[in-house]
């Protein structure tokens, strides 16, 4: 007979001393499952502060670039209905630069952290997801603030421009700077306290795969207020997204059908004109970020629906950790993309664009034209040259 090990001996310890009790706990100890054990074949080593380094400069260098643009532009259409689109534009790119700055440092001090460490590099850069610490809550939050905030703005940005292009009269009367500032303190403010009820026991952050970022816990012990968090924070973001779409699809079709209806004078065509870039611009907003944060929502939700609920085994583990990995790299992408958006998307590069394309369409006709005349010229000499022999 195969002698009992440590573990079973003291479990039978535990069950003398204990009653019946200990077997259950022992049991559940048993087929508790190892996070970073389903995962350990895929787990690599830290990867290189350069490329975190990179998305941080890229990110910080290219929100500047286009604060810089917006504060120009709001300084020359202050009086303008042009500026309240403005102010919302440069507090979106304002808070996509904080964030690269925060979370870009504490990744960067994490880093830090690790290579100063001589014994277990690995093992200092990658936490514990059962123990997260401080920074782990920090960074969990910050995603979640600095995830919500630009799906807010581009959300209230759309509407406003909505209103001010459907309905102008009223738009003029309602909305005021000193409104639009409130609406701004609003919208930070919400994103704020939703990422801060983590705080207040409703959901958790912890370490995800490769145990080097944060988020809600959505794979392992996730509790009903963890799936409450999730879902919130999902249909927040999902919601933006769709009142957004909407609002820029009837401001699209209100000025296509303005543009068909008739010729307006120079004024009003001006007008029109800033609407379409401003239109075309949260397009792009849009476009971004669905692509950029749709599949983190969409995996978060369907990973804490599946591990709340019990149905998320080995194999659904390992797939839906290296989907949520890709997911957050993609959501990290919307703050490098935003700005091009605004030094893209202007008026004066739409122009330059336009006639650059006018010019060629005007070049290929032209030769066109000009072949088929040679082939006429060369067809009519034919017959002349037939007719008189």
């Amino acid at each position: 007979m195969e002698a009992p090990s440590p573990a079973g001996m003291l479990a039978v310890q535990r069950f003398n001393s204990s009653g019946a009790a200990a077997p259950s706990s022992y049991t559940a100890m048993l087929h508790k499952p190892d996070m970073k054990g389903l995962v350990a074949h895929n787990a690599t080593a830290p990867r290189s502060p350069t490329s975190a380094s990179l998305n941080m400069t890229l990110g910080i260098l290219f929100n500047m670039v286009a604060l810089i643009i917006l504060v120009k532009a709001y300084n020359r259409f202050r009086r303008r209905s042009k500026a309240t689109f403005l102010l919302f534009a440069s507090s979106l790119v304002a808070t996509d630069l904080a964030g690269h700055i925060i979370s870009g440092s504490l990744v960067l001090s994490r880093y830090s952290a690790s290579t100063s460490s001589s014994n277990n590099v690995t093992s200092c850069f990658q936490g514990d997801p059962d123990n997260p610490d401080a920074s782990c809550q920090f960074l969990g939050g910050c995603m979640v603030f600095f995830g919500l905030c630009p799906l807010f703005l581009g959300c209230a940005m759309a509407a406003e421009r909505c209103l001010g292009i459907t309905m102008p009269l009223l738009h003029a009367r309602l909305v005021t700077t000193a409104r639009t500032k409130m609406a701004l303190a609003l919208i930070w403010f919400l994103a704020l306290f939703v990422a801060l009820l983590p705080f207040f026991h409703l959901g958790d952050y912890t370490y995800q795969y490769p145990w080097t970022w944060c988020f809600i816990r959505v794979m392992h012990g996730t509790k009903a207020t963890d799936l409450a968090f999730m879902i919130l924070f999902s249909a927040l973001a999902l919601s933006s997204l769709a009142v957004a779409f909407v609002c820029n699809t009837v401001s699209g079709i209100t000025l296509v059908k303005a543009r068909l209806r008739t010729r307006c004078p120079s004024q009003r065509f001006s007008a029109r004109s800033h609407d379409t870039e401003m239109v075309v611009q949260l397009v792009g907003i849009m476009v971004t970020s669905c692509i950029c944060w749709s599949p983190l929502l969409v995996f978060g939700l369907i990973s804490a629906t599946l591990s709340y609920t019990g149905a998320l085994d080995n194999d659904k583990t390992n797939n839906y950790s290296k989907l949520m990995v890709t997911g957050v790299r993609m959501a990290t992408w919307n703050q490098i993309l935003d700005p091009w958006v605004y030094i893209l998307l202007r008026r004066a590069v739409l122009r330059r664009i336009y006639r650059i394309t006018k010019k060629q369409a005007s070049f290929k006709g032209k030769t066109f034209r000009s072949s088929r005349w040679e082939i006429n010229s060369l067809s009519n000499s034919t017959k002349n040259s037939v007719k008189k022999i």
